[in-house]
């Protein structure tokens, strides 16, 4: 699939429109105007070979998906991680409004009843799910993109990158929602049912005696609901806003910025795209807390009993967490592609042919 795939990748301008040399900075002697005689240019041959030091791979390989994996797994793994104790105390505020009442005075009851020993529960469910998550979210969003520009072909993935910035992170998302479903489920029993068990190793089997897989899956319906509109903003959010932010805000192009410049302009947008994202996905997430604390309850019911306020319980303390760990995540996930020297491409560009079509050449 991977081969496939870099195949089409190589074949189509959109997804790798000679990314290595504009990147940074260097000009594309096959896009130069001809003029007259000026200061000294590098050769074809010395460019193509500076690209091929500089990036590790090509643009949509194998290796390139797979690194980009490697890059979910460490942005969502340890991020989802840190902010355990904002999440539980989140949890905890969306199944019993009644006893945490507030972000402040849900972590001096938690604190208070468990010591800050207790708000590190959930750990390790937490850890374990959000790096499977990450895997496929980063991962399969890049094959996606891949694939569904070349579908689309050059023009229309240019006019249409929204939808396929929303349908490439659509698709990624349903297949990283299942790899996450089962640690999700534990996490949220450990986090909100005081008693019931302290670690994964008591939760997980005592899970599976009472409801067998039924436990760990049947909150995945809820989850796509919460999840996949999460992402699709997540990722078209971000997409977009970096391509405004380089067009109106920053003033240069992003082929002069230095690599912490952009990694700025990153962590900016992301934290952005994440305040919308907590909102349009936290409904689904009241409604997956609950289910997951009681059993036999289905999604329907408890949406019904959780009423409109209901389910915004909690949206501060989330729109903070989520803010703060998108804007993270972006960051450390941008920033393993520099380590790797993997290929950046820069926001895209309307291609030739299209400005010609509308006659925007001269």
């Amino acid at each position: 699939m991977f081969s496939s795939v870099a195949h089409l990748a190589r074949a189509n301008p959109f997804n790798a429109p000679h990314l290595q040399l504009v990147h940074d900075g260097l000009s594309d002697p096959r896009s130069s105007p001809a003029g007259p005689p000026g200061p000294p240019r590098r050769s074809r041959n010395l460019a193509a070979a500076a690209v091929e030091e500089q990036y590790s791979c090509d643009y949509a390989s194998g290796r390139f998906f797979i690194l980009c994996g490697l890059g979910g797994i460490i942005s969502c793994g340890t991020t989802h991680t840190a902010l355990v104790p904002l999440d539980l105390v989140k949890c905890r505020m969306q199944v019993d409004p009644q006893k945490y009442k507030g972000i402040f005075n849900g972590f001096s009851v938690t604190l208070k009843e468990d010591g800050f020993r207790g708000l590190a529960k959930g750990w390790a469910p937490t850890f374990i799910g959000y790096s499977l998550q990450g895997l496929c979210k980063f991962g399969f969003y890049e094959v996606f993109k891949v694939l569904y520009s070349n579908v689309l072909g050059e023009e229309n993935a240019y006019l249409w990158r929204t939808s396929l910035y929303l349908a490439a992170s659509a698709s990624a998302e349903f297949f990283a929602d299942i790899a996450l479903a089962p640690m999700e489920a534990t996490k949220v029993r450990i986090q909100t049912q005081p008693g019931y068990a302290n670690t994964l190793r008591d939760a997980a089997p005592k899970m599976y005696k009472e409801e067998g897989l039924k436990a760990f899956y049947k909150g995945v319906a809820p989850l796509w609901m919460r999840q996949i509109p999460y992402t699709m903003m997540k990722f078209a959010c971000f997409e977009r806003t970096v391509e405004a932010l380089y067009k109106f805000v920053v003033p240069k192009p992003r082929s002069e910025c230095s690599k912490p410049e952009q990694l700025v302009v990153t962590f900016v947008a992301g934290y952005i795209a994440g305040v919308f994202c907590a909102i349009v996905s936290h409904p689904a997430d009241s409604v997956v807390s609950v289910l997951n604390k009681e059993k036999g309850s289905s999604a329907s019911q408890v949406l019904k009993r959780l009423g409109f306020k209901g389910v915004w319980k909690g949206l501060f303390a989330r729109i903070i967490m989520i803010g703060t760990l998108t804007a993270l995540q972006w960051f450390i996930y941008d920033s393993v592609k520099v380590y790797f020297r993997l290929p950046r491409p820069p926001p895209p560009e309307m291609p030739e042919s299209l400005k010609k079509k509308l006659g925007l050449t001269q």
